[in-house]
């Protein structure tokens, strides 16, 4: 009968701190969710007042206490901001750049990152290690010979300069990238496309850019926003007003139209759209990589 009443005790006991285990951890994810949802609107914010003040007018902008759903919504803005720029030469100059900077650094990525992965060399190991090191050299470093060598070559104030070297490599980290996924997969797949008469262009073309998807979209995401939002190197090597990028553009449009905010933010949403469309479509992607 004692040894009965010692077993309830125990397993009474067991079940309350089970349930006090649980409660903690429920409370846990309800404090984390509260905290996480707490950051969001955080983040979100300077967002939500650009998209707003984006339709005010332009006493609205600077009205208190602040006017949130501005009634009515100033349509007009978004072409007015966007006329007073020849901004459709700008977006046109910056697809350039974009598209053919990810088309270029996943192509070129990938052909180098696979001879650093499979093909056999003297003194690959060495030339990889000498290629990650590049990594650590600030980019300050190299402006100035790239400058140089670029004016030589007649390509400043032209797009050529933000455009050639993503077909050369694609990037220390993007071949560092693509070398790691390539050794990966199994090399049965080359012997049996080798015996049947591949050669190692078509295994790279036909079998491993295929699989190697996953990394090429990391790849392309990661290009495209940098190449979208990129300032410095533009501000560095166009000189021509109509070379501009969308980055120069709307650094100039606030130079000279600052204190019209409404419109600076009409602008500025319209350069957002972009990123905004290729981070939710490819939101796993983003986040994998």
């Amino acid at each position: 009968m004692a040894q009965t009443n010692t077993t309830i005790t125990a397993q009474k006991t067991k079940t309350h701190w089970s349930q006090s285990i649980h409660s903690l951890e429920v409370t846990g994810k309800i404090a984390a969710y509260v905290i996480i949802s707490l950051g969001a609107l955080l983040m979100i914010f300077p967002f939500v007042w650009m998209l707003s003040t984006s339709f005010k007018t332009y006493g609205q902008v600077f009205a208190w206490p602040p006017v949130w759903f501005p009634q009515p919504l100033q349509w007009k803005n978004y072409p007015e901001a966007l006329t007073i720029l020849p901004f459709h030469t700008y977006f046109k100059n910056t697809a350039t750049i974009v598209l053919c900077n990810v088309l270029g650094a996943t192509l070129s990525s990938a052909l180098v990152g696979y001879a650093f992965a499979r093909m056999r060399a003297r003194g690959k190991n060495i030339w990889f290690l000498i290629l990650l090191s590049s990594m650590m050299l600030p980019h300050q470093v190299t402006l100035i010979p790239h400058y140089v060598i670029y004016r030589l070559l007649g390509w400043v104030d032209t797009l050529r300069p933000l455009i050639i070297p993503t077909f050369l490599g694609g990037g220390a980290f993007n071949v560092f990238l693509m070398r790691q996924f390539f050794l990966t997969l199994p090399g049965e797949l080359e012997d049996a496309a080798y015996i049947d008469g591949c050669n190692a262009f078509g295994i790279w073309s036909r079998i491993m850019l295929p699989l190697a998807k996953p990394a090429l979209g990391t790849i392309a995401i990661f290009t495209f926003m940098s190449s979208w939002n990129d300032f410095f190197y533009p501000l560095i090597y166009l000189h021509s007003p109509q070379n501009r990028t969308m980055a120069l553009a709307l650094r100039f449009f606030q130079s000279q139209y600052g204190t019209d905010t409404h419109l600076l933010m009409a602008a500025s949403v319209t350069m957002l759209i972009p990123m905004m469309v290729v981070f939710f479509s490819a939101q796993k992607i983003f986040v994998k990589g």
